[in-house]
Order: structure tokens, then sequence, then C-alpha cells
């Protein structure tokens, strides 16, 4: 009632009804209407609704107030720290319908902004929303990464004569973790599993556990976690069996000769050594998913992978002109001090005026800051970019005599993402085929753990790139993670370059391309195929010479 700005007394009759119930003893199921009229604070219209309750589960009030409510908002009203009038204020003014869309207003800064709300009470929203999706029993890479990389450590600490490392999910890359997986390469596996009881981060299942198999569960990131104990000859053959999807491992790499025929055969002193002993280059861990990376190490082609050293810039950020965290100036100093060449500043655009879209006027003024801006900085180099909005048509966000004047043009879909294949599809072409467009943004709009991406024909949007001349982002956020790894080897393949992107909205944004280099790695990217790892000269000229064929 609250959170429907609801008459105050009424409200009030509710709460004091509560109040009063909290004192009786006995339960309320059963009890006639005459017998819950006699309780003290209890009046006909409470008790009528408690007999509702009993019978029926629900009252009529309560129901059209649910109706009227969407499910991620009545979700809200469980938030810690936030009461139904805050709600409100998040509903209606930020127009936020999920937990989802509330976890990412935090993220890019936007509720701190609404009046009533800092940054504080936004940090505590944040974290009560990211602590609602650990308890789901799955974490993000990049903080399943983090906590792994401590238990490693703490583990380390403890057992320091015997092998510990990471294996599983973690060690492949895996965009979304489920458990953490280690191995300890130990010839005294009782004393290990002794120490490993004593660590208040881990706690045991003893019922799942075995000798040489410590399960359990990793106390801080609540993450399923399981620890094999091998002898220390065999921990080589081990790290590659624990390392690695089933297909890798299983498949054959010639007539019937497989990786786990080999490694039950013998021991060997390292993974390199056992895939030397299979004929083949070795194969990092992120590459270890059975598509076809063992024949490419047969044959010695295996890719040689893009690094994070090789990025020569940063392309997709975001400023205070719409809703980023800091100034132009700010986001063009860090990333210069970073090592970078260039920035490419793409704000939203004007249909997103809930976050701060840039209308025509502020398009030029930006515009003009940046001319200003490229003398001052010189040799560092700001290329003029906006994060179009692909309308519901699939049209772009201005008329072309604005669309001309960027260097480049980030086209993403923002609003309607309720579509069925063939309509996303669709509109992305659309946007594709707009020759203003340079790049395409976060092709699924998904938020991983948060929201599923609207489903596309994955084939047809990356054909439509490669006939287009578009680059495809990595959105390198870590929620994103779009394009997905998997379709990394299929876009190379038709010549379409992919930009490390990290849609940073403030200067620490800037540390998740770390992350889109790791999607990108696990796909097979090269740094021939990445357009931010050309050089400043080479952007431009490709910017300049786009532009000129339209």
């Amino acid at each position: 009632m609250e959170l429907h700005d609801e008459n105050p007394f009424k409200v009030r009759s509710y709460a004091n009804a509560i109040a009063a119930l909290e004192l009786v003893e006995e339960p309320l199921v059963g009890k006639t209407l005459a017998e819950l009229e006699k309780i003290n604070g209890v009046g006909k219209s409470i008790a009528a609704r408690i007999l509702a309750l009993n019978e029926e589960g629900s009252f009529e009030e309560l129901d059209q107030l649910l109706a009227a409510t969407p499910p991620g908002v009545v979700e809200m009203l469980r938030i810690k720290g936030i009461g139904p009038k805050k709600v409100r204020t998040i509903w209606k003014e930020l127009g936020t319908e999920t937990l989802e869309e509330l976890l990412e207003a935090c993220e890019q800064d936007k509720l701190s902004k609404i009046k009533g709300f800092g940054a504080k009470t936004q940090e505590n929203i944040k974290q009560a929303l990211l602590f609602t999706q650990q308890n789901r029993g799955k974490l993000l890479f990049a903080e399943a990464e983090a906590s792994a990389d401590e238990l490693q450590q703490t583990i380390k600490a403890v057992l320091p004569d015997a092998e510990v490392a990471l294996v599983g999910a973690v060690r492949r890359r895996m965009e979304i973790v489920e458990e953490l997986q280690l191995l300890i390469g130990a010839d005294q596996p009782v004393a290990v599993q002794e120490q490993l009881n004593a660590l208040e981060v881990l706690h045991q299942e003893e019922k799942a556990s075995g000798p040489f198999a410590w399960r359990g569960m990793h106390t801080i990131s609540s993450l399923r976690t399981e620890i094999n104990i091998v002898p220390k000859k065999r921990f080589a053959n081990e790290l590659l069996m624990h390392s690695a999807a089933i297909e890798h491992i299983t498949l054959p790499y010639e007539a019937s000769d497989t990786l786990f025929g080999l490694i039950k055969k013998q021991d060997f002193a390292s993974e390199k050594a056992i895939y030397q002993a299979a004929g083949m280059a070795y194969i990092v861990p992120e590459l270890r998913e059975g598509t076809n990376e063992l024949q490419l190490a047969r044959e010695n082609k295996l890719p040689v992978l893009l690094e994070e050293s090789d990025l020569k810039g940063i392309l997709h950020n975001h400023s205070t002109y719409s809703d980023g965290a800091h100034t132009l100036e700010q986001m063009a100093v860090y990333c210069r001090d970073l090592g970078f060449e260039y920035l490419g500043i793409s704000d939203h655009s004007k249909t997103a005026s809930y976050a701060g879209g840039l209308r025509e006027g502020d398009v030029l003024r930006q515009q003009k800051e940046i001319d200003e801006l490229n003398i001052k900085l010189a040799p560092f180099k700001i290329f003029k970019g906006i994060e179009s909005d692909i309308l519901g048509d699939g049209s772009l966000d201005y008329d072309p005599d604005i669309l001309a004047t960027f260097d480049f043009i980030v086209a993403s879909i923002h609003s309607t993402l309720n579509m069925d294949e063939k309509k996303a599809t669709a509109r992305l072409i659309t946007a594709i085929e707009n020759p203003y467009t340079t790049m395409l943004g976060h092709p699924t709009g998904r938020l991983l753990l948060r929201r599923e991406g609207y489903p596309i024909n994955h084939k047809a949007v990356i054909d439509a790139c490669a006939a287009n001349n578009v680059i495809i982002e990595i959105n390198s956020n870590p929620w994103r993670l779009d394009l997905d790894w998997r379709w990394v080897q299929y876009a190379q393949e038709k010549g379409v370059m992919l930009s490390i992107n990290p849609d940073a909205h403030h200067t620490s944004g800037y540390h998740d391309m770390r992350y889109g280099v790791l999607v990108g790695r696990k796909g097979g990217l090269t740094k021939e195929m990445t357009f931010n790892a050309k050089t400043v000269e080479e952007v431009e000229a490709y910017f300049k010479n786009r532009k000129a064929k339209i």
C-alpha cells in the first residue's frame, strides 16, 4: 500500500494490526470471524482479511495491488535497507522493474543521482543484490576468480610442500562458475584433509567427501567446492584431466588414441609433456573445449592468441555527458596514463533519456570539447563516437547529418528487449546495414545471472557484419561478455573484426578489458583480428576511409 502511495491512515491500520497480532500466541488458522474480531487491536475489516487468507490464501485488496505491480518491484521490497517509499522512487523515477535492472542502475551510478539516494545507499543496495545472487549458487567469472585465487593462496600457506593448482571452470575461463575446483599434489592425503578442515573458509560435506576428494562449500563465495588430492607423480596428468572439457580428453586425436588413454598409460612431468607425447603443440586451458583444437594442435596451426598487452586503445566508453561518473577529460587522461594511444567516447544517444542521452546540441558541444582536448592531450587521440540506440524498426537514433559528424558509431539495443529470434535478428541486421554503423554493441543484450539475452541467429548477424564491414564488440563488462566466446571463431572465419570494449561508465571500468581479452582468447581470437589492437594511426585511417565510402 505504501508502494502505491495509499491513504496513510489505511496503511497505519495494517501496521497497528500486525503489532497487535504479534502478541497473540495461538495460531490464527482455523479461527472464526467472531473469534478474530475479539482479538485486541483487530477490527472487522482486518478480521475479514485474515479469514480470507485462511480460506483462499489471499484477499481482494492484496490481489488488486499485486496485479498493478511488476513482480520484480515486489521482490525489491525484500531488499535489506530500503523501504516501500524508496522502492516506489526506484520504480517510478528510474523506470526500473526488475532486480537485474536495479543492479545495473547501481553499477552505472544512476541510483545515487536520484533525490533521497546517495552513494552509500546505492552501494548497500548493490551489495544486497549481489548477496542474493551469490546465494543462487553461481558466480560470474570475475567474482569466482578472485575467490579461487584467495583460496589457492590460503591452501598454499598451510601446505607449503604440496603442489596446489586451480582447475575446472576457473582455469578454463568459463563465463559462469558453479563450483570452485582445486588440485593438490601430496603424498599424505589424510594430513591434507586435516589441514583443509581446519580452514575457516571451508565447510566440509562429510557424506560427499572421500579419502582423496574434499567436497563442501567455500564460505566466503558460497560456491560449492571440490578439492582432489593426488600423488605428486600423478599431478600433471590429473591437472590436465581436471582442466579440460570431457570432449577434449575423450575425442580421438589419431585413430582411436585419446588424451584420456594416454594419461592412463603413464605419468608425465608436465601438461606440455603430455601434448608432446601425443604429437601436439601445447593447448592452453581456455581452448580445451573439444571443438577443433586437437586437430589444430596436431597440425601445429593453433592461433597465436590475443594478449592484453596487444591492445592500443579503448573504445565504447561513457562520460558525464550521459550517464558516466567522470568527465570527458578525466576519462581521457586516465586512459592515456594507462599507456593507451586513444580513447573512443560513445555516450548514449538521445532516445536513452533514462541515461542522459545526448540531444543534437549536446553532441556538437561534446565534439567541440573533444577538438580542444585533442590539441591539449596530443599525441593522445579522442575519437568522436556515440552509442546509438537501435530503435524498434532497426534505424539509428539521429538523422544522417548528425550521424555524419561522428568518427565511429556503436549501435546497440537497449529497449524493447522482449523479442523473438526473428524480430531481434531482423532489427540487428537493419542496423548493421545502415552505412553509419561502425560497430555492433553487446549483440544479445544479455546480463549474465541477471537477464537472459534476446535470442538471435548468430550466424545471420555475423554474416551481415561481414557483408557490411561492421566490427562486433566483445563487451568486457563481466556481466555481459557479449559477443559470446562460442561465436568468436565463426566471426574470424567470416573476416569480421572484433573489438575488446569495456563499456566503461567509470575509469575503473577500463580494467574490465581483461575479461574481454579472456573471452576472446577462449574463442581463439588473434591480435590481427582485434580492432583495438590497431595503432592510433591505423584506427584513424580506418574510420576516415569507411566514412568516405558512405
